[in-house]
């Protein structure tokens, strides 16, 4: 038996709960892998509440790392003992023990521990995607990315800067101001006293940025908009504020503007090239350019309060569930 999380019903952090599964044998195409650190995302609150819609009862967790205990019928590339990270697949990752396919299984590269990997299977490869992939920086830009000090926006300010990228960052307090200079935001803006726009047009001698990433969804769109350039693009990637809304005639209106609205799942297959991209990343952590550690962590039993910590914003880069 393993311990898990499951949920019955939609709501707020008190519909997790802590339950005993049986996890069986791998069968043909899978692995059965133990957990050593579990990766909590905010996608992980919108499955909860029911904003993306999610079978029940179910697990909850899109990705985690850990050892693979044993492998069915089939599975070639993957081998008892391997340390392996995964980012989609099946809900369930809260959890001790589960069987996922194989086919999804990152191998983790020696230099990079399992609580370093842990905060880097989707927030990194979400990184990867948006900088290189739905956006692609080349070095010399300027853009603005909301929540920079957030568990992908601190990632995304040391890639930015292994890029040459100028990155704008917003935040809502000068602590997360300093922690994400630190990581390399070249500009921070604090939401609760600055104006966006404005502080944009100012560092961009009014010009304003060709292209913004917003996770944050309906507080910041306006703001994001009046940040662009003409022919900019919103990569809105996020809705942690409530979903975004807009009429086409306004991206016109605001100066002939793009916007997309990507997911991972269209940007990570085949698997070829989830490796590459897996590839790209962990060759910046081996090379020094990104450090990513958890700053909160949980027990499993306690994802109630890693989902309420993480939804009062409170918290600073990656939050982890200790299994």
């Amino acid at each position: 038996m393993s311990k898990a999380i499951r949920i019955y019903e939609t709501g707020g952090p008190e519909v997790l709960k802590l339950e005993d599964v049986d996890v069986g044998e791998p069968g043909p195409g899978q692995a059965r892998v133990r957990h050593t650190s579990i990766a909590v995302n905010f996608i992980d609150i919108y499955f909860r509440t029911g904003l993306y819609p999610l079978p029940r009862p179910n697990g909850l967790g899109s990705d985690a790392v850990g050892v693979v205990e044993a492998v069915g019928p089939g599975v070639t590339d993957i081998r008892v003992g391997d340390r392996v990270g995964y980012l989609i697949g099946p809900q369930g990752s809260y959890s001790q023990v589960r069987v996922m396919p194989a086919e999804v299984l990152i191998p983790l590269p020696d230099g990079v521990s399992d609580r370093t990997a842990s905060t880097l299977m989707m927030k990194g490869m979400t990184a990867q995607y948006l900088f290189r992939q739905v956006y692609p920086l080349k070095g010399g830009e300027t853009i603005l990315y909301h929540a920079a000090a957030g568990g992908v926006g601190l990632i995304a300010c040391q890639w930015a800067r292994a890029l040459g990228v100028t990155m704008i960052g917003t935040v809502s307090s000068d602590e997360k101001a300093e922690i994400a200079k630190a990581n390399g935001c070249t500009h921070t803006i604090v939401t609760t006293r600055e104006n966006i726009a404005e502080r944009v047009r100012e560092l961009t001698d009014g010009k304003g940025v060709p292209v913004v990433y917003d996770s944050v969804g309906k507080d910041t769109l306006m703001a994001s908009l009046d940040s662009l350039s003409p022919r900019g693009t919103l990569v809105s990637n996020g809705t942690s504020s409530g979903p975004v809304v807009i009429d086409s005639m306004l991206l016109a209106a605001k100066g002939s503007l793009w916007m997309t609205r990507p997911a991972m799942m269209h940007y990570i297959q085949p698997r070829a090239h989830m490796l590459s991209m897996a590839e790209e990343l962990f060759g910046h952590v081996l090379a020094g350019n990104i450090v990513s550690e958890p700053r909160q962590s949980f027990a499993l039993a306690d994802a109630a309060d890693a989902h309420r910590a993480l939804e009062s914003r409170k918290t600073t880069g990656a939050t982890v569930l200790v299994p």
